[in-house]
This record gives C-alpha cells, sequence and structure tokens, in this order.
C-alpha cells in the first residue's frame, strides 16, 4: 500500500473536508427530518432498548467524525481500490440522510426500515473494502457499523410497536 506524500497544510484541509462532507450528511438528514424528531417520534411506543434521547447527537458526532476520518485515509492510499471504496463511501453517505427522511420525514419505521437495511449493508461493505486499502480506515468503521446494526434492530422494534 502506498500512500501519498502529505503536503504541509494539506493534509489537515483534507480531512476537514471528508469530516465536513460526513457532518453534511447530517445535516441534511435533520433537514429531511422536519419537526418529526420533536413531535412525532415522542408519540411512538419505544423497544425497552431506545436510548435516552440526548445520547443521539453526541454519538453522531462522534461517528460523523470517525467515518469522515476514514474516508480521508482510504483517500490517500495509493491504491486502485480506493475509486470503488469512496463510492461505497458516499453510496452509505446518501443512504444515511435518506433515512432520515423516511423515518422522521415521511413519519414511517416500515420506510425507514427500507432504507436501513440497504444503508447496514453499505456500511458493512464500505468497511470491507476499506480494510482492503488501509486498515485504519476499516477499525475506524467498525463503531458505524455496530451502531447501524443496532440502528436497524430498533427501526425494526419501532416498526412493530407502531
Amino acid at each position: 500500500m502506498e500512500t501519498r506524500e502529505a503536503v504541509p497544510g494539506r493534509s489537515i484541509g483534507e480531512w476537514i473536508a471528508w469530516v465536513g462532507l460526513s457532518l453534511l450528511a447530517g445535516v441534511v438528514g435533520n433537514a429531511l427530518s422536519g419537526t418529526a424528531v420533536r413531535t412525532w417520534y415522542p408519540t411512538l411506543a419505544e423497544p425497552w432498548f431506545a436510548p435516552p434521547d440526548w445520547v443521539f447527537g453526541p454519538v453522531w458526532i462522534a461517528l460523523y467524525v470517525l467515518m469522515g476520518t476514514a474516508a480521508f485515509l482510504a483517500s490517500r492510499s495509493g491504491d486502485d481500490r480506493t475509486r470503488a471504496a469512496l463510492a461505497a463511501f458516499f453510496v452509505q453517505l446518501l443512504l444515511n440522510a435518506a433515512w432520515s427522511g423516511a423515518f422522521f420525514g415521511l413519519r414511517s419505521p416500515a420506510f425507514g426500515l427500507a432504507v436501513v437495511v440497504p444503508l447496514l449493508v453499505a456500511v458493512a461493505a464500505t468497511t470491507g473494502l476499506f480494510a482492503r486499502i488501509d486498515r485504519r480506515a476499516a477499525a475506524l468503521m467498525v463503531p458505524y457499523l455496530l451502531w447501524t446494526a443496532f440502528a436497524t434492530a430498533l427501526n425494526y422494534r419501532f416498526w412493530v410497536l407502531n
């Protein structure tokens, strides 16, 4: 595995761009959620394992920083497989934002489930592709993969209960 040579100041700028792009997915997802997080979500019957609402903000910020850092590391690899790995990363970012629109924006656990399952597959694929070019990048994706698996189970239970 070959990595690009660092240019002073360039590395930090690239890292900020990747983390910013990841955070942007959260901003878009939040916009697609509308007011449902405050108005509709509290009316739902919750699964017993649903975390308290205050957990979601800090967890998502940490996950976006980790996934942005993972994409940054993958993007710096000189490997021929980088393009495919980053394409998978973009797909999962789009699905990430789309899930908020499906679950909250449409107020539909069923549509949320229809998006979160492909999201889980996309995150797993991205993690696997990152592992082939930079193991550190893959390791940074593992918390997001685990959280997405948890979110899938949570979404399923919301669908069953509501």
